[in-house]
């Protein structure tokens, strides 16, 4: 026998709908409600609108951003956005190409806010003292788990291969490198993404000091 795949999601709202004669509330999306939600979200968030859970994300936002250099079209950048999104992040920055692969966001990006720069100096412009923290494994690069991250601040990466340029880390305020210990001189940038945003977590959502 073959075995079905497993679906993601609920299917139609069993029942009477929320709300009675009323109708359901203005959070509630009535096609979902009648065909199921198979999107890839939180149970919470089963039969809301997009606009809606956007809203609600929007209250509890954290203060750290997020900023990825585009210059060769790295698909890593959809992987990047999309740990941005599960770490609830201000927003999330594309520097340099406006286009980006979006695939691998799995569609987080449409809950997200997305900010396009078209160089470091308008990112610098944008962020107007908000301290720039580049990842990245530089040679005068500090260790990321030792080192204190300020609260609000954006968070740097570059593309797999090159980087961050030049002009990314002359802005930045901070350089933090993660610690490796095998053969390979990088990780791509959305497994660094994902480290360095839960030591942020780590610091000012646990309180835990670095």
């Amino acid at each position: 026998m073959v075995t079905p795949p497993h679906e993601v999601g609920v299917g139609p709202w069993p029942g009477p709908w929320p709300g009675g004669e009323a109708g359901p509330p203005e959070y509630l999306d009535t096609e979902l409600l009648a065909g199921g939600d198979r999107r890839n979200v939180v149970d919470r968030y089963r039969y809301w609108t997009r606009e809606a859970i956007v809203a609600d994300l929007d209250r509890r936002r954290h203060e750290v951003h997020v900023a990825v250099e585009n210059w060769g079209h790295d698909f890593n950048i959809g992987s990047v956005v999309r740990t941005a999104n599960a770490f609830n992040v201000a927003a999330f920055h594309i520097v340099g190409r406006r286009r980006w692969n979006r695939r691998g966001a799995m569609v987080t990006d449409r809950y997200q806010h997305e900010l396009h720069h078209a160089d470091i100096a308008e990112l610098v412009s944008w962020a107007d003292g908000l301290p720039l923290v580049a990842v990245e494994n530089a040679a005068h690069a500090m260790p990321l788990e030792t080192s204190a991250l300020p609260r609000s601040c954006v968070l740097i990466f570059g593309q797999e291969g090159p980087g961050l340029s030049d002009e990314a880390l002359a802005a930045a305020q901070q350089t933090l490198a993660i610690s490796q210990f095998g053969s390979t001189r990088s990780i791509n940038a959305g497994a660094a993404a994902a480290i360095a945003l839960h030591a942020w977590v780590r610091q000012h959502v646990f309180g835990q000091a670095p």
